[in-house]
C-alpha cells in the first residue's frame, strides 16, 4: 500500500513533466514554422521584384547579361525546389548576392540610376531585402531555440521518441559574406 501511496504521486509528477515538455517542444515546432513562412512571404516578394528588375536594367546593361541571365534562372530553380531544404536556403543566399551586385553595379550607369522607376524599384527592393533580414533573424532565433530543446535533458528524450529533427539555419553564402569591388565605382 505504500508503494502505492508513493508510485502513484511520482507517476503523476513524471506524466505532467513529460507532457509540459512534449507541449514546449510542439510550441518551438511550430514558431520554426511560423518563422519560416515569414522568411518564405518576404523571398517570394523579392522573387515578384526580380522580374521588374531585369526588364528595368536590360536594356541599359548590356555587359550585365549574363548576371541579368543567371538571376533568372535561380529565380526559377528555386521555385521548383522543396522549400524546406538546405538547397533552398543555399540558392537564396546566392539570389540575394547576385542582386545586390547587380544593384550595386546600376551605380555605373547614370541614365538607370536616374531613372524613376529604377528609383522606386531599388527603393522597394531595399525594403525588401530588410524584411528578409529581419525574417531570418526571426526564423534563426525559432531554430535555436528548437534545436537548444532537442538537445537539452530531459527534453532530448521526449524529442527523439516523437521524432522531433533539428532545422538548419540560415546561413549566408561564401559568395555573400564578400564585400562587393567598389573600386570601379570610385575611378569613374
Amino acid at each position: 500500500m505504500i508503494i502505492v501511496i508513493i508510485t502513484l504521486p511520482v507517476f503523476f509528477i513524471t506524466l505532467i513533466v513529460f507532457i509540459v515538455i512534449y507541449n514546449g517542444l510542439v510550441k518551438k515546432r511550430n514558431q520554426v514554422e511560423y518563422a519560416f513562412s515569414g522568411v518564405d512571404v518576404a523571398l517570394q516578394k523579392r522573387g515578384e521584384l526580380i522580374p521588374n528588375l531585369v526588364e528595368s536594367v536590360k536594356k541599359y546593361m548590356s555587359h550585365e547579361q549574363d548576371t541579368l541571365k543567371e538571376i533568372v534562372e535561380l529565380r526559377s530553380k528555386i521555385t521548383q525546389i522543396d522549400p524546406n531544404s538546405n538547397e533552398r536556403f543555399n540558392l537564396e543566399n546566392e539570389l540575394g548576392g547576385l542582386v545586390k551586385g547587380l544593384m550595386v553595379n546600376v551605380e555605373s550607369y547614370p541614365e538607370l540610376k536616374s531613372n524613376e522607376n529604377m528609383l522606386h524599384l531599388q527603393r522597394t527592393l531595399n525594403e525588401v531585402e530588410e524584411q528578409i533580414s529581419a525574417s531570418r533573424r526571426a526564423y534563426n532565433f525559432a531554430v535555436n531555440n528548437l534545436n537548444n530543446a532537442i538537445q537539452s535533458f530531459p527534453s532530448n528524450i521526449l524529442a527523439s521518441i516523437n521524432d522531433f529533427k533539428l532545422h538548419p539555419y540560415f546561413q549566408a553564402d561564401e559568395a555573400t559574406k564578400k564585400a562587393p569591388d567598389l573600386k570601379n565605382l570610385f575611378n569613374a
